[in-house]
């Protein structure tokens, strides 16, 4: 049966409303406290888990408390310093020269456009999403490989391209909950709806995912 698009948004306004009953202090996934860490975060997560970023963030940030403090540090110094999360020596580069743009262009202020974010080292469309959502307010969808694989699962898009999920999920998705709703399906994919093998007796939303075995 076609499942029209009506009954697909109110479909989704019940996933939504158990998720988040599921996970009321659900939130961005990456410690930050201020904007240029934020930035660092998302850089340092570059093939690395959640789990050894924010620890590495944690005292990271403790070291180096403004984006001029990683401007005009050792380079040495910072990619021994976050050697742990891999890659260290390119993402040193990025961070340094990433912090330095800011001071210098844009007077320790982490640009506000998604274009200008772009243009910073390290920065890819989702980080600049990421930061748009998180530091600025402005409704976004973060695309990474929970809401790839969930979103495929509950049968909201058939398709594999960020670009075109994204387009779907706003058609689907009311915009003042986008942000909260990529936190919700980020914990509910690394804590029930696992890669490979998904628990989904132990899943809320079950009864309304055309892909549970329940």
């Amino acid at each position: 049966m076609i499942e029209t698009l009506v009954r697909k948004k109110q479909r989704a306004s019940k996933i939504f409303s158990l998720l988040k009953r599921k996970y009321p202090y659900s939130k961005y996934h990456l410690y930050y406290t201020s904007p240029h860490e934020l930035l660092v975060a998302n850089i340092l997560s570059d093939h690395c888990t959640r789990e050894r970023v924010n620890t590495v963030a944690k005292k990271l940030f403790n070291k180096y408390h403004s984006s001029i403090d990683f401007a005009y540090c050792n380079l040495d110094s910072l990619a021994e310093d976050i050697r742990s999360t891999g890659n260290q020596n390119n993402k040193a580069k990025k961070i340094k020269k990433a912090c330095y743009i800011i001071v210098e262009k844009y007077n320790g202020v982490v640009p506000c456009s998604i274009d200008d974010l772009l243009g910073l080292p390290g920065v890819g469309k989702e980080t600049a999403k990421c930061i748009m959502g998180e530091i600025y307010n402005v409704p976004t969808i973060l695309i990474d490989s929970h809401m790839v694989r969930i979103m495929k699962l509950l049968g909201f898009t058939r398709s594999n391209d960020p670009k075109k999920i994204e387009t779907e999920i706003i058609d689907t998705f009311e915009k003042k909950i986008w942000m909260k709703l990529s936190y919700l399906i980020n914990d509910h994919g690394t804590a029930v709806c696992v890669d490979r093998k998904p628990h989904c007796k132990a899943c809320v939303i079950n009864k309304l995912c055309p892909s549970s075995y329940v």
